[in-house]
């Protein structure tokens, strides 16, 4: 149990040399490492503060973050008082023969500390018996974060500094000088990240061996939205406006139409695919930005769907003009070789024909639906056809040009309105 400086100077240094450490002979006798100071007495303050050196990668597929940190720790002990108003600055392998707290950091994946050239601790006695003892740790902390504004969130990340064994009727925990305690952290700059503020916060962690003294570091990064912006808003948006071209294509031109929106659809899928690639662990958020490519997405396969209306409409109005200009055009060809007489007397006489025969069928439709001798649910099953046609040919397009006509309104006027909500939502709620 019987170390100290003096001691291990003598047996590295040999014999006497121990007058660069001035009184150190008071420390010879008594002192024992595995003891706190004040020991069966009063807690150990301990003073601390943080140079943040370097935040060198945020993840959020494995919500962490990764720091590179000087911590910095003060307390008294009484047992290496010495006469004088110098301090020392001592081997870093003395700390083997100090004792110092058993602080770690809380939610920690993992972290080491720096041994180039030699480990990176520093050890500074006072003459009132502070010890100041630092270290460069670089640490891997999690990070809880809620994606689902990404990417215009703010993400709230913590730095947790815990005794292991000592509670608090040991080890008091205090910042040195409040939010003045930590450094570094406004001068970062992150590749995807702003740092907002920052603040200090002293507590306790309730346990079931006690309560253990804790200092907390939390900060708030908002995530830079211009590069997602340029990457993805920005091609989506284009790609939804290219889907509108066919808008002005006639409907006749079926390559041209079908080419584009294709193309947009699958270029879409594309760039939503690529978007999730980097988050492949964050699935089970419904991000902001999965939000407005999917609403791209919908706007560009709703002009395929659009065409597909159109055409169709225009196909079934064209299949039901053919049988009426089917005899125009043979009429056409008999002009050529046949009296124009004929012809006209031909035509008023297939005219007369067809009017007397369309109202002798209206007229036994109206008596089949209307008849006496007609059961009841005979009469309800031709109400209820009858009903059905009208509908039919309410939803039915008449002209399918307007569908074009109205589609080149109304679908940049929807997604302006869209994106109106969209920003509004995500920006300021």
């Amino acid at each position: 149990r019987r170390c100290s400086l003096c001691h291990i100077s003598d047996l590295h240094g040999g014999g006497g040399d121990t007058t660069s450490l001035p009184g150190f002979e008071n420390l010879t006798m008594g002192y024992n490492k595995y003891l706190r100071p004040y020991f069966g007495g009063e807690p150990v303050q301990i003073a601390m503060s943080l140079d943040i050196a370097s935040i060198s990668s945020i993840s959020e597929s494995d919500m962490d973050y990764t720091a590179t940190i000087y911590l910095r720790q003060r307390w008294t002990d009484p047992r290496l008082v010495f006469h004088g108003n110098k301090s020392f600055t001592l081997d870093a392998r003395l700390v083997e023969l100090l004792w110092v707290p058993d602080t770690y950091i809380v939610e920690s994946k993992k972290s080491f500390l720096h041994d180039v050239t030699v480990g990176n601790r520093l050890i500074r006695l006072f003459s009132n018996g502070t010890i100041l003892y630092a270290l460069r740790i670089t640490t891997t902390v999690a990070c809880n974060m809620d994606l689902s504004k990404y990417p215009m969130d703010t993400q709230t990340c913590r730095l947790q500094l815990e005794s292991w064994g000592y509670d608090e009727n040991d080890v008091i925990f205090t910042w040195l000088r409040g939010n003045d305690s930590v450094h570094g952290i406004e001068k970062l700059r992150l590749s995807q990240y702003t740092v907002e503020r920052y603040y200090t916060l002293v507590s306790k962690s309730q346990q079931e061996t006690g309560n253990y003294p804790r200092l907390i570091l939390q900060f708030e990064l908002r995530r830079n939205v211009l590069y997602f912006i340029l990457e993805t808003y920005v091609p989506s948006t284009l790609l939804v406006m290219l889907s509108w071209v066919s808008f002005w294509i006639t409907l006749d031109s079926v390559p041209a139409r079908t080419c584009i929106g294709v193309t947009t659809v699958l270029s879409m899928t594309t760039l939503m695919i690529g978007s999730r690639s980097s988050l492949s662990k964050t699935n089970c958020f419904i991000k902001a930005i999965d939000v407005y490519l999917g609403i791209c997405f919908s706007f560009i396969f709703g002009a395929l769907v659009e065409y597909a209306v159109a055409h169709y409409s225009s196909s079934q109005k064209r299949a039901a003009k053919a049988p009426q200009e089917g005899p125009a055009n043979e009429l056409t060809k008999e002009m050529e070789e046949v009296n124009i007489t004929k012809i006209l007397n031909s035509s008023i006489a297939s005219y007369k024909h067809k009017i007397s025969f369309t109202s002798i069928e209206i007229s036994n439709d109206n008596a089949k639906c209307s008849g006496l001798t007609m059961k009841t649910h005979d009469k309800i099953k031709c109400f209820l056809r009858n009903k059905m046609h009208r509908i039919i040919d309410y939803f039915t397009i008449q002209n399918p040009s307007n569908v074009d006509h109205y589609s080149k309104l109304l679908f940049p006027l929807f997604f302006m309105l869209v994106n109106v909500f969209y920003w509004a939502y995500y920006l300021y709620f």
